[in-house]
């Protein structure tokens, strides 16, 4: 009964002002892209802080196949689907650096499972113009889609509110970076679109903020603490690091952030790919990010208070080999076991 009014209440504050559904208090996947190829790849922890990788860090799906554009994944999100509570939903960014020796790339993948394990996707190639939306009368941010060069490190938030066309209410807000340099956009600036309840259906881009300098790897969380929906972000104009910001609504305005409240630890090092969860019964947030400017990488997780701000004390996290840019979810024990035995099984 406790488990089903736990449940239920989580599905109720989804309903009304818009968050990724919260389930299971046994368990951690770290779902992330690989530090040693582009491929998604699992982790489980039991505390959130210790991991163990499953399949040896190998990939958890077809990536030829489920990244149509380049052939590569980047930049994996993993969360629930909110609008039933059954399934799972993942976004990648569809690039292969080591076959194109470039820091461009052209699309995103969009990916359903029911079980975490067997996954399908739909891509989206952003050269290619309206005709890949599903709104194509609507306004384009782009003289040319063409020439686009980057589409990157997109995430997921569940909003309830959004209504399309045909009354029908609620949409997975996707929000990346995006730069097209020949169209006269000078740098990466923070998009958003509207994916429908199949996850196969995506808006025409729209503008989240300008700084007037780059910014790129956003991860948006609604707060309890203040009832404010917090990004963090990667500066990389101004004064250049993963900052956190926030706003009374999903969509902005979100303002500069505080210069002097960001990720510290690292010195003039480099850092990006920041992800945000909570431990059941902490009041504060873990903060994930890449420290990628030394050989080795180190992945590290710090915390801070209940409104994501004052970062403190970080660790690096443990047993997983090559961690990268990636997302956290919590498991239920049945789905924490489930993860368990493919991978064992898999793995022989």
């Amino acid at each position: 009964m406790k488990l089903l009014t736990t449940l239920g209440g989580l599905m109720l504050a989804a309903a009304l002002q818009g968050q990724n559904l919260q389930r299971g208090d046994y368990g951690f996947l770290y779902c992330h892209m690989s530090g040693v190829g582009e491929w998604t790849a699992y982790a489980l922890s039991r505390d959130g802080l210790h991991y163990h990788d499953l399949l040896d860090g190998g990939e958890v799906y077809d990536t030829e196949r489920l990244s149509a554009i380049e052939g590569g994944a980047r930049d994996a999100y993993i969360c629930r689907k909110s609008d039933s509570g059954k399934g799972y939903l993942m976004v990648t960014t569809d690039m292969a650096n080591h076959k194109s020796r470039t820091w461009f790339n052209y699309g995103i993948n969009l990916l359903r499972s029911d079980d975490l394990i067997q996954w399908e996707s739909t891509t989206f190639d952003f050269r290619r113009g309206a005709e890949i939306f599903c709104d194509p009368d609507a306004p384009d941010v782009y003289r040319n889609w063409s020439t686009v060069k980057r589409v990157w490190a997109p995430q997921v938030f569940w909003d309830p509110q959004y209504v399309w066309p045909d009354g029908t209410q609620g949409g997975y807000m996707v929000y990346y970076s995006m730069w097209n340099p020949d169209d006269g956009e000078q740098y990466d600036r923070m998009y958003y679109s509207y994916a429908d309840h199949s996850f196969t259906k995506l808006t025409k881009p729209r503008v989240l903020f300008d700084w007037g300098y780059a910014t790129i790897d956003a991860d948006i969380n609604y707060l309890e603490s203040d009832g404010k929906y917090h990004m963090l972000i990667k500066k990389e104009g101004g004064h250049p690091g993963i900052f956190q910001t926030s706003s009374e609504r999903l969509t902005g305005p979100y303002p500069e952030p505080d210069e002097h409240d960001f990720v510290n630890f690292e010195g003039n090092k480099k850092c990006e790919g920041s992800s945000a969860f909570q431990i059941p019964g902490e009041e504060g947030w873990r903060v994930a990010y890449i420290q990628y400017s030394t050989n080795p990488k180190q992945y590290r997780i710090c915390q801070t208070d209940k409104y994501l701000r004052n970062f403190h004390d970080p660790v690096t996290i443990q047993g997983v080999k090559a961690p990268q840019h990636g997302s956290f979810m919590r498991l239920t024990k049945k789905e924490y076991k489930r993860l368990e035995k493919w991978g064992t099984i898999k793995s022989k």
